[in-house]
């Protein structure tokens, strides 16, 4: 039998349609209301984003994170709801750039998608769970959550031998209940601190002046969201990696 293989320890916006909400929907209390993540357009003087400082402030005794304190590092972080078509050439750019990142899975996708998802192991980049059928999970009683979670957290390991120890909200919505759920179940919950609108695949923004963005957005401790269905990514993410080295970050 193969080892099982646990992901390394860590150093928007969600880009697919929410999953239909699964049985189990209850009426919510404070705790339990759904919150729309966002880092907001206000930055420090280090160009951090202060909703993604804000959030890990108050939300970081629940092991939730949208920044890192490494000033010198950025994660890039991928949202893999379907196939589109770019997954491989962007593997292929994070292997030629050496390059590794956390890919965020649905249930679908690693249902769907083997021979990709076996190379993103293969290849030492990380597995984020992103929720078996991609439900907010705010919209889901206590056992609903956990078996959002879970299903995909053990169909994962049962099938690729890798034991997942991160999540991302599905739809970007959280609410403190949902993040002590993922917390119970010994994930940490990873958001995001910087991000562009890259996820409509039939209106897909200009490779130059997404680039330009990014660069302008960047910053330290940045967690980097992207998604592989768009073309643009596949597109410039080689010169945003080269890009950024340039201005002295480690990805």
């Amino acid at each position: 039998m193969k080892k099982i293989r646990k992901s390394g320890l860590l150093s928007g916006i969600a880009g697919i349609l929410c999953g239909a909400v699964l049985a189990g929907s209850v009426q919510a209390s404070a705790a339990e209301t759904a919150i729309g993540y966002g880092q907001g357009t206000q930055v420090n003087d280090e160009n951090v984003p202060l909703g993604a400082l804000d959030f890990n402030a108050q939300y970081g005794k629940y092991d939730a994170y949208a920044t890192t304190p490494d000033r010198d590092r950025i994660i890039i972080t991928f949202d893999q709801g379907y196939e589109n078509g770019y997954t491989a050439q962007i593997l292929d750019t994070l292997a030629e750039k050496n390059v590794t990142a956390i890919f965020f899975l649905t249930g679908d996708y690693a249902k769907k998608e083997t021979e990709l998802v076996n190379r993103m192991i293969r290849e030492g980049h990380m597995l984020g769970n992103h929720g078996m059928t991609h439900a907010s999970l705010p919209t889901l009683d206590e056992s609903h959550a956990k078996e959002e979670l879970m299903s995909l957290h053990e169909y994962v390991l049962e099938n690729y031998h890798y034991e997942m120890q991160y999540f991302r909200c599905p739809c970007g919505e959280y609410s403190e209940k949902a993040l002590q759920t993922a917390q119970s179940l010994g994930y940490k919950t990873i958001f995001w601190s910087g991000a562009h609108v890259d996820w409509l695949t039939d209106k897909q923004p200009d490779p130059a002046q997404s680039l330009e963005k990014l660069m302008n957005s960047a910053h330290g401790g940045e967690i980097l969201l992207l998604h592989s269905v768009s073309s643009t990514n596949a597109e410039i993410l080689g010169d945003l990696i080269d890009a950024l080295r340039d201005k002295n970050y480690k990805l």
